[in-house]
């Protein structure tokens, strides 16, 4: 029955609140029969659970108990109320409570209801779905509040709208229309929405134990939430003769005027007063427990300090700083008189740390000294999920498993991104990075045949590598089908390829024929076969694990619900979907951790404490959080309304820092800079430093980032690395020159030994953009094609030759618009200018003919695009270029010489089919733009000095001087013993695709001449 003082207690943050709670409640509820069975503990979480239960396994240990029954412990957060809640009722009846509606349905439904009550004005695809979330949120505050739809056009909303900006007024129209539509969806199906059911269910707890009592002792313990309906529970609780309610860290020592500046928090004294004043302290640790007191109905005073400390109890006098810390800024003047002695904050150290990675390792490196205490206990508290997976990962070079107790989204599970990536792979079209992503995810045929499948898989990468293809599985099929009938490099080599892929094709297949399917498509059947198919690549190995279980949860809750609602979805919106519905969804881990370590988030770590306590990513936005208005109803209406503002949630941060503040070590770590940029300290980590003033430089931890950052460094300052010089052996060095690689070999050396000694080939990106050697071959390729068909067909023109290339190379429809019309110009020209040619007497003989030669014992080869016979039977050496030709000055300074060393070898009789003969011309057919060209693109240029030009080598001296630099460079680097050196000459233009492998940034900084070695 009810008494006559409320009993309601506060456990001060130093006193620890689940060890402080179990010392008090055992001495209290204990008796030789039951133990402490009857009593219900109603608690905040199931986090709060897990830590009530670990605090009352060490209170028996320190007891030196051999057993303990311990008290029902429910969280009043279960989605399932009935159940957690049925044990404290005999009989629960609240069957006059209608059933609560599942979340993923409301969420689908809402998102229907928006496009047809909104029409043109709602988002499309994923953003209206984003926006039904949005909805549902707004929908659970109004609820929560006790905000009934008629409140939104009270007169008090009314007489805000004329002040209001238009975007504001159309949002509050469109909610009133959804809204609407939404409670009567509701009631036509007899269901209630969540946060109201849980009202109902409180109330009808309330007056229950008003009516007839609580037959077993109830305490509602770390129950801070100010809701209309749980305070009232909570009131009726603290009024029971066998019920209490103890808060966490209730400042009970707060100035009177401090507390007044609060503010209103809920208390309404004057007619037309709003529950939130303007100048309410809402950033404050204690303003949601003022808020929470006003709505129970008790003063402060009633409220009475707990009788007992917990086993690891802090020192009481850092509270005194504590309560100073978070003064509201008239009280905040009364640091200018605060004595030393309420400045201490003794066993406190600050962190600052250069970047998140340093962060993270100064952290572990705590944990890790921490430990080697016994029976000491650590907890890392941060809403930086980033930072505490890096936590995770640098205490295990010490094999210290410990998992983020707030999970990970399941977008970023190996399971999740393994149907993302499927997902991606069928709605791209079957694009190489997407489809490569998913053939090659580990779960993907990971129980038999993998080593066979990543062989297939990785020839598979190989043959797609190069310029981005069209879309379609059956285009990747005609695309190796050609590579394969051409010869081409990228497959020589590789067997059983195509018949591979045309299985796996197969197998995609009746997932691409569902998704290509025009217009939207069920959302439950486009789930049910992309699982299908995930389920055939990867078997129950999808399934096995934490993530795997999660995502089974998932797909089937959200298949059975769009089933239910008969949700459409355009194929291409699916995954921005699907992937933002994962990211709602937390996979936390399995246990199994250290037992003295652990992370947390803010929520997770409330109620728990630790010896050490580690408060990391103390930067503004991150705690506390940047706060986020409701975008649906503007801030004036929702404080008209009764609901507490975004800033709010900054004073239930400071609330959880204060709270970490109690343990018997603190340390606050921050990174000055992350990926971003430089970052601001916490408005918190700002007040205590404040607060220490001079005594700052006593708690600032150095020596911890420097012990952090010399883990990655050893002892000795590492050798610098010198510029490569190889060296090999005669026998390696005895390889063959090709004509393009002479001037690698005399530029940069390095390039040649690593490209023609080491056999080390570039390999083409994924997906990537058209370069100038995939254009050159193209057009080369054409080139040849329409030289052959000209043999049976004189008349015949390049560009149907050209058209038909273009379609077998299975390109995006992008590369080919981009590129087609300036290759078709330039072709255009080079047909032009040889039928002029041919009038003149110059006739084309060979045309992408291979030739070699033996210079002092080394083979010189090379391919010539064409040769030409000229009047006086001399050749001309034509190099086709798909960019800008080599300069006359390039070749004077002995580099460009391929059109000298391909007359070389015709004057060898090196060409199959040509006798030997001078060499006499010498040019390049260049398919950049000019403006002489009458197509805009196409011009010849020659490296000589000939015509007008002044600069260049004279065209009888051009083959000498290329026999010259020839054959110096096979008696220094064939035949001799000359080091391969990096960029041997700086000023070499040539390209940089060994750049890396010389590790060129380390050395070339340097001044090569400080010393004999380039060290």
């Amino acid at each position: 029955m009810p008494q006559d003082r409320p009993r309601v207690y506060s456990i001060p943050a130093h006193r620890g609140f689940a060890d402080a709670l179990v010392a008090g409640l055992v001495p209290r509820y204990r008796d030789k029969d039951a133990g402490l069975a009857r009593l219900t503990l109603l608690l905040p979480s199931r986090r709060a659970v897990s830590a009530v239960a670990e605090a009352f396994t060490r209170h028996a240990g320190l007891e030196g108990a051999q057993g303990l029954l311990m008290p029902r412990m429910t969280t009043i957060g279960d989605a399932d109320l009935t159940e957690s809640l049925g044990h404290l009722f005999d009989p629960l009846t609240v069957t006059d409570i209608p059933p609560t509606v599942e979340p993923t349905r409301r969420w689908l439904v809402l998102a229907d209801i928006i496009a047809e009550e909104l029409g043109d004005e709602a988002p499309k695809g994923a953003l209206r779905l984003r926006q039904a979330r949005d909805y549902a949120q707004t929908i659970d505050r109004l609820l929560i509040e006790r905000i009934a739809p008629n409140r939104l056009i009270s007169e008090d909303v009314l007489d805000l709208v004329g002040g209001l900006q238009k975007h504001w007024l159309r949002a509050l129209r469109n909610f009133l229309l959804v809204h609407d539509r939404w409670t009567g969806w509701l009631d036509e199906h007899g269901l209630v929405d969540i946060a109201e059911y849980r009202n109902r269910l409180f109330d009808h707890a309330s007056a229950r134990w008003r009516a007839d009592g609580s037959p077993s002792p109830i305490v509602a313990a770390g129950i801070t939430s100010p809701s209309p309906a749980i305070a009232g529970m909570l009131r009726t609780i603290a009024e029971l003769g066998n019920g209490s309610v103890i808060l966490p860290d209730l400042d009970m020592t707060l100035d009177d005027r401090v507390w007044a500046e609060l503010g209103q928090a809920g208390r309404t004294d004057e007619a037309g007063q709003t529950p939130f004043g303007r100048s309410d302290a809402v950033t404050h640790p204690q303003y949601h427990l003022k808020l929470l007191l006003n709505r129970m109905g008790i003063a402060r005073e009633e409220v009475r300090l707990w009788h007992r400390r917990g086993a690891g109890a802090a020192d009481p006098d850092r509270s005194h700083a504590v309560s100073a810390l978070f003064l509201p800024p008239q009280a905040s003047r009364s640091w200018v008189d605060l004595p030393a002695s309420k400045r201490r904050l003794a066993a406190v150290r600050i962190v600052q740390a250069a970047n998140p990675e340093e962060e993270a390792q100064s952290i572990a490196l705590l944990v890790r000294e921490a430990l080697d205490t016994p029976q000491k206990r650590v907890t890392v508290v941060t809403p930086d999920r980033g930072l505490a997976r890096r936590v995770v990962q640098h205490l295990g070079r010490w094999g210290i498993a410990a998992d983020d107790s707030a999970g990970v989204p399941l977008s970023q599970t190996p399971a999740g991104r393994l149907l993302l990536t499927l997902l991606d792979a069928i709605v791209s079209g079957g694009q190489p990075v997407e489809l490569m992503a998913f053939l090659q995810h580990p779960f993907v045929h990971a129980q038999e045949g993998r080593r066979e499948w990543l062989f297939h898989t990785r020839d598979l990468e190989l043959a797609l590598r190069g310029p981005r293809l069209a879309t379609g599985l059956d285009t990747i099929a005609l695309y190796l089908q050609t590579l394969f009938a051409n010869g081409d490099r990228k497959v020589r080599g590789l067997t059983g390829l195509e018949d591979w892929w045309a299985g796996v094709a197969a197998r995609l297949e009746p997932c691409r024929a569902f998704y290509a399917a025009e217009g939207p498509v069920r959302l439950a059947d486009a789930l049910a076969v992309l699982v299908d198919t995930a389920q055939d690549f990867c078997g129950n190995t999808l399934w096995a694990r934490e993530d795997g279980r999660a995502l089974s949860s998932f797909v089937d809750d959200l298949r059975m619900q769009a089933g239910r609602s008969d949700t459409m979805i355009a194929a291409d919106d699916l995954p921005n979907v699907l992937f933002d519905a994962m990211e709602c969804t937390a996979v936390r881990p399995p246990y199994g951790g250290h037992p003295r370590v652990s992370i947390y988030g803010l929520i997770e770590a409330r109620l728990t404490r630790a010896d050490l306590m580690i408060c990391g990513g103390l930067n503004e936005g991150v705690w506390p959080q940047a706060p986020q208005s409701d975008g649906l109803l503007a801030p004036p209406i929702m404080r008209a309304l009764g609901v507490p503002g975004s800033d709010y949630r900054i004073g239930l941060a400071a609330h959880d820092l204060a709270s970490a503040l109690g343990a018997k070590e603190v340390v606050l770590t921050r990174a000055a800079r992350d990926e971003s940029g430089p970052t601001i300290p916490s408005r918190f980590l700002l007040r205590v430093e404040a607060l220490l003033g001079e005594q700052l430089d006593d708690h600032l931890d150095t020596e911890t980032p420097l012990l952090a950052a010399a883990l990655d460094s050893s002892a000795e300052e590492p050798a610098r690395y010198p510029r490569p010089r190889p060296d090999p052996t005669p026998e390696q060095r005895d390889v063959s020159i090709s004509a393009t690689a002479l001037d690698r070999l005399r530029g940069d050396p390095y390039q040649f030994y690593a490209g023609s000694i080491l056999r080390l080939g570039e390999l083409d990106p994924l997906d990537g953009q058209p370069s100038p050697a995939w254009q050159g071959s193209l057009a080369h390729d054409i080139i040849e094609r329409w030289h052959r068909a000209r043999g049976s067909d004189p008349a015949q023109s390049i560009l149907p030759i050209a058209e038909i290339a273009l379609a077998e190379l299975q390109s995006h429809p992008l590369v080919i618009t981009l590129w087609k019309p300036r290759l078709l110009a330039a072709l255009e020209w080079i047909e032009t200018q040889v039928r002029a040619d041919e009038h003149t007497g110059r006739e084309v003989v060979k045309w992408e003919v291979a030739g070699k030669m033996i210079r002092d014992g080394v083979t010189i080869h090379g391919r010539a695009d064409r040769l030409d016979r000229l009047q006086d039977g001399t050749l001309a050496v034509v190099d086709y270029k798909t960019g800008r030709p080599p300069s006359s000055a390039m070749v004077e300074e002995g580099f460009a010489l391929q059109l000298g060393l391909l007359g070389l070898i015709a004057e060898a009789g090196g060409f199959d089919g040509i006798p030997a003969a001078d060499a006499s011309v010498f040019e390049y057919w260049s398919l950049a733009k000019s403006a002489k060209s009458e197509t805009g693109f196409g011009y010849i240029e020659t490296p000589l000095k000939a015509g007008s030009k002044r600069s260049g080598i004279e065209p009888d001296r051009f083959l000498p001087e290329a026999a010259r630099y020839l054959d110096d460079a096979i008696a220094r680097w064939i035949k001799g013993r000359e080091p391969f050196t990096a960029k041997l000459n700086p000023d070499y233009p040539g390209y940089d695709t060994y750049d890396q492998l010389m590790r060129l940034a380390e050395w070339q900084a340097r001044d090569p001449s400080s010393d004999g070695d380039g060290r």
